[in-house]
């Protein structure tokens, strides 16, 4: 229940909760192609998105948004190693963390606005979300997700050498950094993301992923952070199921999902199952570097109970609600 409406007179019954909605979208959807990561952008971005996710409202859903940061974690970087000689560089779970409190922001004040226009009275809340990961995790062995910018061979090997870095030859462009991406475990925050929710609140979390973290070996049972980074998609997944959420919605670049991406038998996904999706995993349609993560998250939310999941691109988002476009994945029945 709405904490600012009366109770209901006694041995009238509350009026069901409404529906929960869990919406992912990417760091691009703060700045697009060609874009400099600057105010101007990230604030007409944000209030572009904002405008779509009005629809879910109207539909009668609880609200929480989570996002990507690859592109301003990366800027992050890249002003870290420019300012290297006169300020301390900052670890990368900290980084994450800045990154969820700026582009958190952004929407928070472009969703007010919006609420705003539409005399709805709603408050939008950002929270800072640490994600737990396993000690344990093959990942946090293994780096393998590039981060910061391209350098030569030789500054390369040098920040290897200085920093501990581990770092790779990423394509023609040049060295980069790569750090783990373990798998999300549990959202510390769910709890508080749950009740912000069902008050009739919308909350931003989970922002690039949240910020990794997992339990110090010493017998302390203390957090500490993991230069590292999750998938936003799965921690959306989790979060999703953490919370209790009806619906997990992910938006992409392109309006649904495709089998054959990229040939002349190219088709967008309608309606699929889980026993469809399985397969469609198993026959490699889902590459680890675009759709993978996506596929995945929503499959693991309906294996855990979820009932729909639904991934589209921003401005399909009404009429994929609408059943007309989008991909929507289907739980067992």
């Amino acid at each position: 229940m709405d904490p600012r409406r009366p109770p209901p007179p006694e041995g009238v019954p509350p009026e069901p909760m409404p529906p929960s909605v869990v919406v992912a979208m990417g760091g691009h959807a703060f700045m697009l192609e060609g874009e400099q990561p600057d105010d101007a952008a990230h604030s007409k971005n944000a209030r572009v998105v904002s405008a779509e996710l009005m629809t879910l409202l109207e539909r009668g859903y609880n609200l929480v948004i989570t996002h990507g940061n690859g592109p301003q974690v990366g800027y992050m970087l890249e002003r870290c190693e420019a300012s290297a000689d006169r300020l301390p560089r900052k670890p990368l779970d900290v980084l994450v963390a800045q990154t969820e409190g700026m582009l958190g922001y952004y929407l928070q004040r472009a969703m007010l606005n919006e609420l705003r226009a539409r005399a709805q009275e709603r408050f939008v809340v950002t929270m800072v979300t640490q994600v737990l990961v396993d000690p344990d995790d093959p990942a946090l062995l293994s780096p393998t997700k590039p981060i910061g910018p391209f350098y030569s061979q030789e500054e390369a090997e040098r920040s290897r050498d200085e920093h501990g870095w581990t770092v790779i030859q990423d394509g023609s462009r040049g060295w980069r950094r790569v750090v783990p991406s373990p798998r999300p475990h549990q959202i510390l925050q769910a709890g508080m993301v749950r009740d912000a929710m069902q008050s009739g609140n919308i909350v931003i979390a989970g922002g690039g992923g949240g910020i990794p973290v997992t339990v110090a070996r010493d017998g302390s049972q203390e957090l500490v952070g993991i230069e590292g980074v999750i998938d936003k998609d799965l921690t959306s997944g989790v979060l999703a199921t953490d919370i209790g959420a009806e619906l997990l919605v992910i938006l992409t670049a392109v309006d649904g999902v495709y089998l054959d991406w990229g040939k002349p038998t190219q088709r967008r996904l309608g309606a699929v199952t889980m026993a469809e999706c399985e397969r469609y995993i198993r026959d490699g349609q889902f590459p680890r570097g675009s759709m993978g993560p996506k596929v995945e998250a929503i499959h693991g939310f309906l294996q855990r109970g979820g009932r729909r999941g639904l991934i589209t691109d921003p401005a399909s988002l009404r009429d994929a609600l609408d059943g007309k476009t989008g991909t929507h994945f289907i739980g067992r029945i």
